[in-house]
């Protein structure tokens, strides 16, 4: 039968387990809970050990068999124990969205080095060992398999203030991305990076209030965005659904701009 008697097939990801590190924080808990959605069984890792369970919850609630993690990929070893998890638990790994990392804003006369070294080990080096561990896991099966990594805008363009970290950091993953893709290819696993702009989340909230300083900044940003308006968590569910199903097995080393046309200017 022709894929185009149900094109929809292409993006069915029911039973697939999916590793989501990062879960409690905003582009994680997205993915998570479009995951669960989707029908996939879930192995959530986060550091904060309270929202996590909120996630954890709200997926189950979709329906979503779920295993949990408090720790973050800091370690070789944290690593490959949620890799453990997710086939001492479910059978076997399909599907990894490495969301964890963190940002220090600061000029660079001001940023000490110990905070540019931890945002690049938060962004860069825990990515790329969650990549190392999961994607052998995936290589051993045999059957391909999905690494979504976590850029942003800033890996193309600068930032005014104090980004010098983060903007390395994201440049940094858009590297891996393209060089996993490249040595990843026969293996049948993609390796791809969703790079949004602002969205809405808890800590972007005050940008979408109608209040004078909210409405000043908003300005600033949305005169660059062709689409004219701020992201929502639903647009990255379109993307994620995308890049972790069978829809985008010629796309890897690909870096995926969410972003209203931001980059695009």
């Amino acid at each position: 039968m022709s894929f185009y008697s149900d094109p929809y097939k292409l993006f069915d990801i029911k039973g697939k387990v999916a590793l989501v590190a990062g879960a409690s924080g905003a582009f994680g808990a997205v993915a998570a809970k479009t995951f669960a959605g989707a029908g996939c069984r879930l192995v959530l890792a986060a550091g904060n050990a309270v929202a996590l369970k909120g996630i954890a919850d709200e997926c189950r609630a979709l329906g979503a068999e779920v295993a949990t993690l408090n720790m973050r990929p800091d370690t070789e070893q944290s690593c490959d124990r949620m890799v453990e998890e997710a086939t001492s638990t479910f059978g076997r790994l399909d599907i990894l969205l490495a969301a964890s990392g963190m940002n220090k804003v600061a000029s660079i006369d001001e940023m000490h080095p110990d905070d540019f070294n931890a945002v690049m080990d938060a962004n860069v080096t825990q990515s790329w060992l969650l990549a190392r561990a999961s994607t052998s896991r995936m290589k051993e099966q045999g059957e391909g398999g999905k690494v979504i990594l976590m850029s942003s805008a800033r890996g193309e363009l600068g930032h005014p203030n104090g980004y010098t970290a983060y903007c390395a950091s994201k440049a940094a993953i858009n590297g891996i991305t393209k060089a996993l893709g490249c040595e990843l290819g026969p293996t049948g696993i993609t390796v791809n990076a969703i790079a949004p702009t602002v969205f809405r989340s808890p800590l972007t909230a005050w940008m979408f209030e109608d209040t004078d300083e909210a409405e000043a900044v908003r300005a600033g940003f949305l005169s660059r965005v062709p689409k004219g308006r701020l992201g929502e968590p639903e647009d990255l569910a379109g993307p994620l659904l995308f890049l972790a199903s069978h829809a985008s097995d010629f796309y890897t080393g690909h870096i995926l701009h969410t972003d209203g046309g931001y980059t695009a200017g």
